[in-house]
């Protein structure tokens, strides 16, 4: 599906130029030629006060993104690791099946009593996920975390893209235009969440946009209605009366890695210090 993309973006012509672009000349130079660029095409967007959108994106006057801001809320007692949200998600937006490729992932923490933390994947194909580790008497607790794009109020992905791909929008969703991206991985290695890859069929970055295509329909993203115990929230930030709201409000919230002041808007009720 489509995402919404800065209005006036390049064709395929462009995008091959800026591959080979990538591959001749060093990144500095690129990277300036390119700010330059997509400064001129942002400065024409502006004033023509066209707001990002691509083919098959919903009419302004069917949805107003000015209107919402979405996040998405997580409480870790209740997530059983079944891992139904990374099979939907992967259904929802053909996330290939391999194991390494995920727009949503799953990990489970064993906190031992010597304070020794064992961060396991439960994601391989085939393989079911036990509630419970193997009993070990020297284990204190175990727990199981979602992890997916946190949707930065301050990405740094949207800093370091050269071209633009990346950006955010006004009600709070951080996209990827697949039309625009060439695959530079600049991205891929500014993101401090692990949240991102390079799709290898299309060959440009990937990663979850709480089901955006879902999103401004009104519908729920696919991890957030498949999961059986409810662990998963969504909601606009500007409702009072959204789920999402209520559980910011009524639990002690935690993101991850707050020291490095992007601004998750992933917010997690019940996450542990070990979790990182």
């Amino acid at each position: 599906m489509p995402l919404p993309a800065p209005a006036g973006g390049p064709g395929m012509n462009k995008r091959d130029f800026l591959k080979g672009m990538i591959l001749f000349f060093p990144a500095g130079g690129l990277l300036e030629m390119a700010a330059n660029a997509a400064a001129k095409e942002t400065a024409a967007t502006d004033a023509a006060g066209a707001q990002p959108a691509a083919k098959g994106a919903p009419a302004a006057s069917a949805y107003n993104g000015d209107k919402h801001y979405y996040g998405m809320g997580i409480e870790i007692d209740k997530c059983i690791g079944c891992s139904r949200c990374v099979e939907a998600c992967k259904a929802e937006n053909d996330v290939p099946q391999e194991p390494f490729y995920f727009r949503t992932w799953i990990e489970r923490y064993v906190i031992t009593k010597d304070h020794g933390v064992i961060v396991e994947s439960i994601n391989v194909k085939g393989k079911a996920a036990k509630e419970t580790p193997q009993e070990d008497r020297d284990v204190i607790r175990t727990f199981f975390v979602p992890k997916l794009c946190n949707h930065c109020i301050h990405p740094p992905c949207v800093q370091v893209c050269p071209v633009g791909a990346t950006f955010s929008t006004k009600d709070g969703v951080v996209l990827v235009d697949s039309e625009r991206c060439v695959g530079c991985r600049y991205c891929i290695q500014a993101c401090p969440y692990g949240a991102r890859y390079l799709h290898p069929k299309t060959r440009t970055a990937d990663k979850c946009n709480f089901c955006y295509h879902r999103v401004v329909k009104g519908l729920l993203p696919a991890c957030v209605e498949v999961c059986p115990t409810q662990a998963r929230i969504f909601g606009d930030l500007k409702s009072k009366a959204s789920r999402l709201t209520r559980f910011y409000r009524m639990n002690k919230i935690h993101v991850l890695k707050p020291a490095l002041n992007t601004e998750p808007k992933v917010y997690y009720a019940g996450l542990d210090g070990e979790v990182r």
